[in-house]
């Protein structure tokens, strides 16, 4: 029973990080210590699967999709979109900076805590980290799309924006930001509207199966690479969280409930005492993320 209050807890905590453009659920699953298992158990869903659901061999197919661990962990994940979705958009408009800096925080110990994980730095992995801070970076300087926001873009932003969720680094709401359907998923969450999220999750699933297949591939025969590049995708999207910024009169879109969003630009900042206080919430990601680290570690023996 502790291991699976823990396990919806993460879950918990990748939903929350989500639902914010700038962090990724990917990063939450990879520091909790899930990551692979949630990578392996996505890759193996497969036509052998499906039919043994078709024949009824329901406690097979339970235990060889691993399915009480993806519900356990995507129970917490909708619990936590669902129940902190107005949250997080009323301190995105009312406390940016403090929550932008919380996440700074948490994704600057991320890069340290996945570098950690690679054991050789040689120039293989030097040139994937680098390269992986180059394409994050350039993604958070993108500006967003303007694109109607039809049913069938629904779908393939899901299946888009899942493949970033599931990446350490890449986070799946920014993606939806720049395809411009953001607004729409975050208000049809307000709302409850069935018909978009249903189409959006479908997404999601196709999205999923496809990509984690690759993925765990990708993990299987070149690791340090990989990891060496998601920690690169990391630190490029520093730039996108960096808390203290300035407003221009340069308009980025408008949202569904009437609200308007303009271009910001990262600056450097003055001592004074929002300083201190953003510095603050910097400090306390970090320590959140090295303490689950070390309640992890101490759990693991």
């Amino acid at each position: 029973m502790k291991d699976k209050i823990f396990l919806f807890l993460k879950g918990f905590a990748m939903g929350s990080a989500d639902v914010v453009p700038g962090v990724s659920g990917g990063t939450i699953a990879f520091i909790t210590g899930i990551y692979d298992e949630l990578i392996a158990t996505i890759s193996q869903f497969n036509l052998s699967l499906l039919k043994l659901l078709l024949k009824g061999n329901f406690k097979t197919f339970w235990t060889q999709a691993n399915l009480q661990f993806l519900l356990i962990l995507f129970a917490g994940i909708f619990t936590s979109i669902f129940s902190l979705a107005g949250l997080i958009s009323f301190l995105l408009k009312n406390h940016p900076a403090p929550l932008w800096a919380f996440f700074f925080g948490l994704v600057a110990a991320s890069i340290i805590y996945i570098g950690k994980k690679i054991a050789k730095w040689d120039l293989k992995v030097i040139v994937s980290f680098s390269f992986g801070a180059a394409i994050a970076f350039i993604i958070t300087t993108l500006p967003p799309l303007k694109m109607e926001s039809g049913y069938l873009f629904v779908f393939i932003s899901g299946a888009i924006a899942v493949c970033a969720m599931i990446l350490p680094g890449i986070s799946g709401s920014f993606i939806l930001l720049l395809l411009g359907s953001y607004s729409t998923i975050i208000f049809a969450v307000k709302q409850k509207d069935l018909v978009v999220l249903s189409l959006f999750a479908g997404g999601c699933v196709v999205g999923l199966l496809l990509f984690s297949k690759l993925l765990k591939w990708l993990f299987n025969n070149y690791e340090r690479i990989v990891i060496a590049l998601l920690t690169g995708f990391l630190l490029g999207s520093l730039n996108k969280l960096w808390p203290w910024k300035i407003k221009t009169d340069v308009l980025l879109m408008t949202h569904s409930d009437g609200t308007t969003d303009y271009v910001q630009h990262n600056i450097i900042p003055a001592f004074d005492m929002n300083f201190i206080y953003q510095c603050s919430c910097i400090l306390l990601g970090f320590a959140i993320l090295f303490s689950i680290e070390f309640t992890a570690r101490k759990l693991s023996k």
